[in-house]
């Protein structure tokens, strides 16, 4: 299956979180999308991995994806060297993304900065016909993506660009209350993390408002880029 944009995290919900609207609104345009998680979650203080498993199957039916996998890497462990870069790679190939979407270039969680680079070193990697990889005993073609781009997560980093998705944000708040271990439930005897405040599950909508504000929408998501956004005419620009 070729997708248009494949969206990577280095853990379940990092996605939701840090596109999932611009994500929906892709779809509802007739794109194929595809999410995958490097990590399950493991050493999160609230859940399991099997739990993790289960809101992330949610989620992707919630936003209706085409396909969500787990590189079953190490939270917290994993690196960005030959041996997990070779992993992306197979991803990358797999699905011949044009777009990739990886995590926040830093970020609060160590995790995140560091699973940007990996994707964003395999990404290059991958359009590099000598390094070679196979899938189900075939050897896959090289491919790289025509872009890759960086969500927002923790940290308030200042985007490149912003994408209007007002009317999807109902969606991406679904979407990340599918992960009930995770967030904000008053309910719970469960320990207290910095995202489980209701303040952080009502800064995702309060971010994503004060970005539509700026652009003159009702909700906007932001991202950063490694090279410059060619565009064909001024007018191109909104």
């Amino acid at each position: 299956m070729k997708l248009d944009i494949l969206a990577f995290g280095a853990h379940p919900d990092d996605v939701e979180l840090g596109c999932a609207a611009t994500l929906a609104k892709e779809i509802s345009l007739g794109k194929k999308v595809g999410i995958v998680d490097l990590t399950r979650g493991e050493l999160g203080t609230r859940g399991t991995a099997e739990i993790r498993d289960q809101e992330a199957a949610k989620a992707a039916e919630i936003l209706k994806v085409s396909v969500r996998e787990n590189l079953n890497f190490r939270d917290g462990f994993f690196r960005n060297n030959e041996k997990h870069q070779l992993e992306v790679i197979r991803m990358i190939r797999k699905y011949k993304p044009e777009i990739v979407i990886c995590n926040a270039i830093n970020d609060r969680h160590i995790d995140h900065g560091k699973g940007n680079k990996l994707v964003s070193d395999a990404c290059f990697l991958s359009g590099l016909p000598k390094i070679e990889t196979s899938y189900n005993n075939s050897i896959q073609e090289a491919w790289r993506p025509k872009l890759v781009y960086h969500y927002i997560q923790w940290l308030p980093i200042e985007p490149d660009f912003v994408v209007d998705v007002t009317g999807f944000m109902d969606i991406k708040m679904k979407s990340i209350l599918a992960y009930s271990s995770q967030f904000y439930n008053p309910g719970t005897n469960e320990p207290e993390t910095p995202i489980t405040s209701k303040n952080f599950l009502d800064s995702v909508k309060y971010r994503a408002q004060d970005l539509g504000r700026l652009i003159g929408t009702d909700f906007a998501e932001g991202f950063t880029v490694e090279r410059y956004l060619a565009v064909n005419s001024l007018g191109d620009l909104k």
